[in-house]
Order: C-alpha cells, then sequence, then structure tokens
C-alpha cells in the first residue's frame, strides 16, 4: 500500500507543481509588462513635462542648464535635446554610459520612427524615449530621455524572487495539506486491504479500526463484520469437520467412502485395525483393485448399479482368521438427484458370532454333563427300586455310585455359580498383600496325597525367598489348585510336576510344568473355553467339570495378570501365570 500512497503523492505533487509553474509564469509575464507598462507611461509623462517646461526658456542660460541637470538627477535619466535635423542641443552625459557616436546613432534612429516613440538598446540594455517640443508653436526638436535597464531588471528578479518564495510557501504548504488529507483517506484504505488480503489468506481474525464515520470509517466497519462472520462461519465448519473427523475416526465400525468415479476417498482408523492394511493401497485407487476380497467387490457393483442401501454378512479372511462381518453400503445421492458416491460400512461382528456359537455349546455342554450323572442316578434308583436294595452289597455298591455321581453333580453346579459369580461386573476381590510362594507351598501340602496315589513327583522352588503382590489369597489359591489339579490328572504314573517361581523387577512368573499327554497346538487356543476338553473320555473319568481353566483365566485377569500356555504332545505341558509385583518387600 505505499506504493498507492507514493503514486498518489507523486500525482498531487505533479499537479501542484504544473499549476504554481503555470500560475508563476503567468503572474511573472504580467507583473513584468506591468512594470513596464508603468515605467513606459512614467517615461512619457516626465517627458511631456519636461517639453511644457522648456517652452519658452533659452537655451544659452546657465540656469537653464543647470535647471536640467537638477531634473536629470531627480529623474535618474539623461537628457538630451536634438533640434528637428537630429543635431545635440543639449546633452547632461550622466546615467547612461555608451559611446557618443551610438548615443547619437541610437537618437537619429528613434527620430525616424514614425509610429514609435521608444527604442531598447539590447546589448547595454538601455532605453531611450523621445518626445517633441514646441516654442511658440513650432516645433523646436525632441527631448530624448534615456535610462538604463537594470532598474527594470532588479525589479524583475525581485519579482520573481518573491514569485518564487511565494509559491514554494504555497508549495509547501498545500503539500501539507495534502499528504494530511491523503493519509487520512489512505490510511483507512490501506488498513482495508491489508485486512482484505489476511482475510483471502484465511486469516479471518485479522481486524481494521472503526475510528471515522465516513465512507472509509463504513468500509472498515464493513470488513470488520465481513471478518467477524467468516470467522465464525470457519469456526462452526471446523467445528463440525472436527465432529465428523472425530465420529469417522473414533467409531467401532469400519467405514470406506468411494467417490462417483469409484475411487476410494476416505478410510477410517477401524477399518485400518481390522485389516491391517495401509492406507496408501487403499486411497485414491479404484475399488475393484484396492479390495482383495471379491464380495465386497460384488457388494460395491451392486451399489452402483441399483442405488440401493445393500446389507449383508459376509465371512472374509483376514490374514490367517476367518472373520464374520456386517457388511452395510449406502448410495449418496445429493441435491437435484446428483450421484456422489458410496459409503460401505463394516461391522466386525466375530465376537457376537463366538458368543452365539459359545452360548448354543455351552446349553449343549451343560445339557451333557447334567444329563450323564442324572441318568446314572436315576438309573441305579430305579434299579434299587426293583428289589436291588434288599441286597446289602448291591445296596452299598449303588448308593456309592449314586454318591459320587452326586459329588460330581454339586461340583459341576459350583463351578457353574463360581464361573457366573467372577463373570458378573460387580465381581470384586479381597485384596491383602500375600507372598505367593507361601500360597503355592500350601497348595503343594493340599494336592500333594493325590501325587502321591499316582507316585507323581511334586515339587516347587522359587528364585527368591519372599514373593509379596497384592492378590485374593483365596482365589489365588483356586487358581493354583486347579492347574496343580489338572497337571496331576493328565500326567501319567511315574511322572513328574513342577511348580516354580522367578522374580524380576517388574514381574512374578509361576510356571506349572508337567510330563503329561500334551496338547496339540491347533487345540491350545480353546482350552480355556467351557466345558472343552483335550481327552473327553479321560477328563470324565477324572471327575473333570471342563470348567477349571476357564475359571482360572477369569480370575488372573481380575489380578490384572495373564496366562499363557507352552505345550508339546507326548512330552508335557507348561502353563505360565504374570502377576505384577505391585507389593514387594525384599527383607
Amino acid at each position: 500500500m505505499n506504493k498507492f500512497r507514493s503514486r498518489l503523492l507523486l500525482g498531487l505533487v505533479s499537479v501542484i507543481l504544473s499549476v504554481l509553474f503555470g500560475l508563476g509564469v503567468l503572474l511573472g509575464q504580467l507583473f513584468q509588462k506591468f512594470y513596464a507598462d508603468t515605467v513606459h507611461e512614467r517615461m512619457e509623462k516626465e517627458a511631456k513635462l519636461l517639453a511644457l517646461y522648456i517652452e519658452n526658456k533659452s537655451f544659452q542660460s546657465s540656469s537653464f542648464e543647470q535647471k536640467l541637470r537638477a531634473i536629470s538627477d531627480m529623474l535618474s535619466a539623461r537628457i538630451t535635446i536634438v533640434d528637428r535635423d537630429g543635431q545635440l542641443m543639449f546633452d547632461t552625459n550622466n546615467y547612461v554610459s555608451i559611446d557618443e557616436k551610438r548615443h547619437k546613432k541610437l537618437i537619429q534612429t528613434l527620430l525616424k520612427q514614425e509610429d514609435r516613440s521608444v527604442i531598447f538598446e539590447e546589448e547595454q540594455d538601455l532605453y531611450y524615449y523621445a518626445v517633441p517640443f514646441w516654442q511658440r508653436d513650432e516645433q523646436l526638436g525632441h527631448i530624448v530621455l534615456s535610462l538604463p535597464m537594470d532598474a527594470i531588471e532588479r525589479v524583475n528578479e525581485q519579482i520573481w524572487i518573491l514569485l518564487t518564495f511565494s509559491l514554494s510557501i504555497a508549495f509547501f504548504i498545500i503539500l501539507l495539506l495534502g499528504i494530511k488529507i491523503t493519509n487520512q483517506y489512505t490510511k483507512p484504505i490501506e488498513a482495508a486491504t491489508k485486512v482484505a488480503m489476511e482475510l483471502a489468506r484465511g486469516n479471518y481474525k485479522a481486524r481494521t479500526y472503526e475510528s471515522r464515520e465516513d465512507e472509509t470509517g463504513m468500509l472498515s466497519q464493513s470488513l470488520n463484520i465481513l471478518a467477524r462472520n467468516l470467522q465464525e462461519m470457519v469456526r462452526m465448519q471446523e467445528m463440525q469437520q472436527d465432529r465428523l473427523r472425530a465420529l469417522i475416526e473414533n467409531m467401532g465400525s469400519g467405514l470406506i467412502l468411494i467417490d462417483q468415479r469409484g475411487y476410494i476417498s476416505l478410510m477410517n482408523r477401524a477399518y485400518k485395525e481390522m485389516f491391517h492394511i495401509d492406507p496408501s493401497d487403499y486411497v485414491h485407487r479404484l475399488y475393484y483393485e484396492a479390495f482383495p476380497h471379491k464380495e465386497v467387490i460384488a457388494l460395491v457393483e451392486e451399489i452402483f448399479m441399483t442405488e440401493v442401501n445393500v446389507r449383508k454378512q459376509l465371512l472374509l479372511p483376514v490374514g490367517i482368521e476367518r472373520k464374520h462381518f456386517e457388511v452395510y453400503g449406502t448410495p449418496i445421492i445429493g441435491t437435484n438427484d446428483e450421484w456422489k458416491g458410496i459409503i460401505v460400512v463394516f461391522h466386525d461382528i466375530t465376537e457376537l458370532k463366538k458368543l452365539e456359537q459359545m452360548r448354543k455349546d455351552f446349553v449343549a455342554n451343560v445339557s451333557h454333563e447334567l444329563k450323564t450323572p442324572i441318568t446314572s442316578i436315576k438309573g441305579f434308583a430305579e434299579t434299587l427300586l426293583d428289589g436291588a436294595m434288599h441286597d446289602a452289597q448291591t445296596l452299598e455298591y449303588f448308593l456309592t455310585i449314586i454318591l459320587k455321581e452326586s459329588e460330581r453333580l454339586q461340583h459341576l453346579i459350583q463351578d457353574l455359580l463360581d464361573l457366573s459369580k467372577i463373570e458378573q461386573q460387580g465381581f470384586t476381590l479381597n485384596i491383602s498383600v500375600v507372598d505367593l510362594y507361601d500360597v503355592l507351598k500350601e497348595v503343594i501340602v493340599m494336592l500333594e496325597g493325590k501325587a502321591n496315589d499316582k507316585q507323581i513327583a511334586l515339587s516347587c522352588t522359587s528364585n527368591a525367598p519372599i514373593c509379596y503382590m497384592y492378590g485374593d489369597l483365596h482365589r489365588l489359591k483356586q487358581i493354583f489348585i486347579n492347574l496343580i489339579n489338572n497337571a496331576i490328572a493328565y500326567t501319567p504314573a511315574g511322572g513328574r510336576v513342577t511348580v516354580s517361581i522367578e522374580k524380576d523387577d517388574k514381574q512374578l512368573h509361576v510356571h506349572v510344568s508337567d510330563t503329561g499327554i500334551g496338547i496339540e497346538q491347533k487345540e491350545i487356543p480353546r482350552i480355556f473355553e467351557r466345558f472343552y476338553r483335550v481327552d473327553k473320555a479321560r477328563s470324565r473319568n477324572s471327575g473333570g467339570t471342563g470348567l477349571g481353566l476357564a475359571i482360572v483365566k477369569h480370575l488372573v485377569e481380575a489380578h490384572h495378570g495373564t496366562i499363557s500356555v507352552k505345550s508339546e504332545v507326548g512330552v508335557g505341558t507348561t502353563f505360565t501365570v504374570h502377576f505384577r509385583v505391585d507389593a514387594c518387600l525384599d527383607e
């Protein structure tokens, strides 16, 4: 904007200078002509007055000569009197320094002029004026007044100096006023222009001053209102975009946006995490080139062709897994029925499918597990009622079996109740500081008899004498009773079960290892499911309910721990429980 102000000031200065220069030239010429005319009129009047004076005067008297010289001094001019023939009669010979011949020649030239009585001698800047004089109505000659022009030149110089000085002062005054007026009107325009440029760049916080009530003030006020409106609109738009972005990025379902040409323009974080993909492999690519699943491509093509909503359940491979998805696709139709593209939403329902299958398996397993002991109890009870109860030996044998099946049924129901209680949202642990090594030694003592019956070596070791942690004493015992009991149950006679504790700065690791039958790798992910058994016949014969490891997993997670399994068929299995060292007192 300084360039605009400079151009405006330059134009203003040019106009002022042009006007003042023209005015100065005009005034100078007028003053010069006025002064010249004034001098001419003065010379004319003085010459005529002198002509009247010398009428009837005798030129030979000495007093007349003295008076003429006195008059010459008063007029500051040289007085020359010539007769009709141009012969010199009298000359004061002062004030004008010129050669006599040249002087006479100029007088002769002046007298020969019929239309003018004035002549200018340019070489020496002299002024000559002649008037005739009379005596007794007879023209005797001419009176010639001559004076130097330097006086006129001095006056002209003074006039030009005065004009230059006056016009210079006027120029500076006008220039200052022009600068003030220019600044007064250009500064608001410059400020408004800067604000407009900032608004064009996207800076809607820019504002200008509103200090005037004229048109420039209205311009500033209008710009500020525009800036505030734009800022509010942008703020609302950014808020809506942030909300939409947060909604899209944080929604639990995967989302893909395909434009009207079939190019993928947007995908959210959930989709990237679901399918473990790199966005650069999808964004700005055609959908049939990006999607690796033919089912998804077929769904998108169906929406493009029918322009209706499509909803399907698809089983898609993701890495080494196969996951269930409920895919919902809908066309985006803008105003005036303009086709904008397609939105495809992927809901991962794998867990729901698993839960549904687990529910079905749970109902089937519970029914099966309850049916067997109830059938046995019912059968033996009917046999006893049919007459077998009169045989004491048979009665005792049947009642023993009924008691055993009742205990098994009781264990099953108790495990179901424990598992249900543990899975409830309000389940809490009775937390206290416990020594995990002492807990394991107590469990070893409880199960040592069962291990001795099978001739299994049961031992417990630790790399630290004291292993403190925060936990529920009763639930910790339940965890390791189940693990060690399973290890004894699945280890053949003469085997070995080892319990060891490893302590580091952050965790306690409890390893329960056996030399039992082992678990196949494909079955390891399912061993923590309810009623799942590696060796179903042997587990049932051992009195197991199939719920122990499910209970163990939930209790470990309730202690904010983790459990892992390593196994080899025919070699043995190792369950490792990892607890955080929340409280550890090394003494």
